[in-house]
């Protein structure tokens, strides 16, 4: 079971893995917080764990089980591939860890629900680590469509896609959990949900791979809602940057720009046309990685607090899963396989791997 601790201290994180998203995110936002202080940092390479606890402090450590054994980590980040989710997710917990975890929590919504479940149990905290709901940009837009801004909502077409990756990217992996679903998927569709609530359902999917590659790079969903609301979602890999929704009304539209994963300096400008004129809203610029690491420490700061709502990430998990199960079959490409494992770490082509890209 968990420790309470005061408000009056920090909380002390432990990284598993140094994932690029580790650096270049996390492990800075980490270190700058007020509220949180990186304690270990484990590797399979204690060089790569040396190199940055260097930089951000902590202890370095080698292999992700001997950083769960240490009592002066609090809470533990797991950056790993999403295929090694599950399984050190529930190793931490069971060691009395809180954890946040890298989207998707887990691909597959049997092995999420299981693990929101022992979390609640053992009464710690664990979030998916899905940062852009963090960004205030998106609590005005729903206040605006609630106050009736564009009338009754009638669909929301949202988009995520990011230009080419390496081919030896893991997101290219299928045992891995890679993909385009999982990895730039998940954004338009926990926008619909976080917009349009719940009760969505898939009307309809298509997922692409290309020739050579063991996964889907491209896709596009049909979602459908109470009262006759829809939701198109497209998503890629290898294709212009593009981070947007809109959502259209009886009355109007309005439409947020670099939606997804605004840089900590932009300034939105959410465009609202009704009647026949555009306005212009412009927002205060502000850091969604930050926003996010400070509400992961405040839920762990304050066991008094209200408890935890894992129903996003389930309906998330769900609606993932059915848009895998609704598009038609990709030839050659296989469904998400737990790797075999040596110790907790995943074997592919005879060499071991674990998140430390």
């Amino acid at each position: 079971m968990s420790t309470p601790l005061t408000r009056a201290l920090p909380v002390r994180i432990g990284v598993l893995g140094t994932a690029g998203i580790a650096r270049r995110r996390m492990l800075p936002a980490f270190a700058a917080c007020d509220v949180t202080e990186v304690a270990a940092v484990a590797s399979r390479s204690a060089a790569k764990a040396a190199e940055q606890t260097a930089r951000f402090g902590g202890v370095p450590v080698q292999g992700y089980a001997a950083l769960l054994e240490r009592d002066d980590v609090t809470a533990v980040y797991v950056p790993l591939p999403v295929a090694l989710h599950a399984v050190w997710v529930e190793r931490a917990l069971l060691a009395g860890k809180h954890v946040l975890a890298e989207k998707p929590l887990t691909g597959d919504p049997a092995r999420t629900r299981g693990l929101l479940a022992l979390a609640r149990a053992r009464g710690l905290v664990l979030w998916e680590n899905v940062m852009f709901v963090h960004h205030s940009q998106h609590a005005v837009v729903r206040r605006l469509v609630a106050d009736g801004a564009v009338g009754a909502p009638r669909s929301l077409n949202a988009a995520f896609t990011i230009p080419a990756l390496p081919p030896d990217d893991i997101r290219f992996d299928a045992g891995l959990g890679g993909g385009a679903l999982l990895d730039v998927g998940l954004y338009p569709v926990r926008a619909a949900l976080h917009l349009l609530g719940p009760g969505l359902e898939v009307a309809g999917a298509h997922l692409h791979r290309p020739a050579g590659l063991a996964t889907e790079t491209t896709g596009a969903v049909l979602l459908r809602g109470p009262g006759g609301v829809t939701a198109q979602l497209t998503f890629g890999i290898g294709c212009g940057y593009r981070s947007r929704y809109e959502i259209s009304g009886a009355e109007g539209h309005l439409a947020v720009d670099r939606a997804f994963t605004p840089p900590a300096d932009h300034r939105p400008v959410l465009r609202l046309e009704r009647r026949g004129r555009e306005e212009l809203i412009t927002l205060e610029a502000e850091d969604q990685v930050a926003n996010a690491v400070r509400a992961f420490a405040d839920a762990v700061r304050d066991p008094a607090g209200p408890d935890i709502d894992h129903r996003q990430t389930l309906r998330q998990a769900l609606l993932l899963d059915a848009i895998r199960r609704t598009a038609p079959p990709v030839p050659g490409l296989e469904p998400l396989s737990r790797p075999h494992t040596d110790h907790g770490v995943a074997v592919r082509k005879g060499q071991a791997v674990g998140g430390d890209q």
